[in-house]
């Protein structure tokens, strides 16, 4: 299993540079169960955001807009359920426990404290199957979170990640759900917190193979680049 750091200026170069590194040098992995069957290319990654809140939050070139970003950010993570869907990050989030409040209440009592943890994962999720129907536990596993020097900063763990489809929206939604937790901190404890760096963790961040086409196209300008470089390199160095 390949292990690999991708240390990126904002999110949309996290995004380029991840599909980058798993097209080159991911190991094949053929998924035979989950919720969806196929070959990919994969890696065991680590993802470094020095400037996750430099605009825009997204490539114009992903599959999402900064519409579907907001509405995920504040549906899907800051508030609870959405009709139709078993749960939402959100949802668990906020219940049984009230997580994200919580975390508003220690930061307000200590900002070093090193134990703000919000987990998404429940035990349960280990079982293929609850009340009788097949089980997909959450990709997002947990978010931690740290103040330091007046920035806070969250370390994320996805269990298994699109990183075509659903790494864009991720990242850019997670920052804002950042923006409003240092936000809401602020305003409740007369602080002027912002946001830090973003890093991401994942034992399986893949390229589905029906995804290979369309991410060898969005990488091949850069790689002519690169060729020609080259070229003119070798040219320059036998003349």
């Amino acid at each position: 299993m390949k292990h690999v750091k991708v240390t990126a200026f904002d999110c949309p170069d996290a995004w380029y540079k991840t599909l980058e590194v798993i097209w080159n040098e991911g190991d094949s992995f053929e998924v035979s169960y989950g919720s969806e069957c196929s070959k990919t290319r994969k890696l065991n990654i680590s993802i470094e955001i020095v400037k996750p809140e430099n605009r825009p939050l997204v490539s114009d070139k992903a599959p999402c807009d900064m519409k579907y970003v907001q509405w995920y950010a504040l549906k899907y993570l800051w508030s609870g359920a959405i009709e139709d869907e078993t749960y939402t990050y959100g949802s668990r989030l906020r219940k049984p426990v009230d997580q994200v409040e919580e975390a508003v209440k220690r930061y307000l009592q200590e900002k070093a404290d090193r134990q703000v943890t919000l987990a998404i994962r429940l035990p349960q999720d280990i079982k293929k199957s609850l009340n009788g129907k097949k089980h997909e536990p959450p990709c997002l596993s947990l978010i931690d979170t740290e103040i330091l020097n007046e920035k806070l900063h969250l370390t994320c763990y996805f269990r298994s990640w699109d990183a075509y489809a659903g790494l864009p929206a991720n990242i850019a939604g997670i920052q804002l759900f950042n923006e409003a937790l240092a936000t809401e901190i602020s305003r409740r404890g007369n602080l002027n917190l912002k946001t830090g760096t973003l890093i991401f963790h994942s034992k399986n961040c893949h390229i589905y193979e029906r995804q290979f086409k369309i991410v060898e196209d969005l990488l091949r300008p850069k790689n002519d680049r690169r060729r020609k470089m080259l070229k003119v390199e070798n040219t320059s160095t036998q003349n």
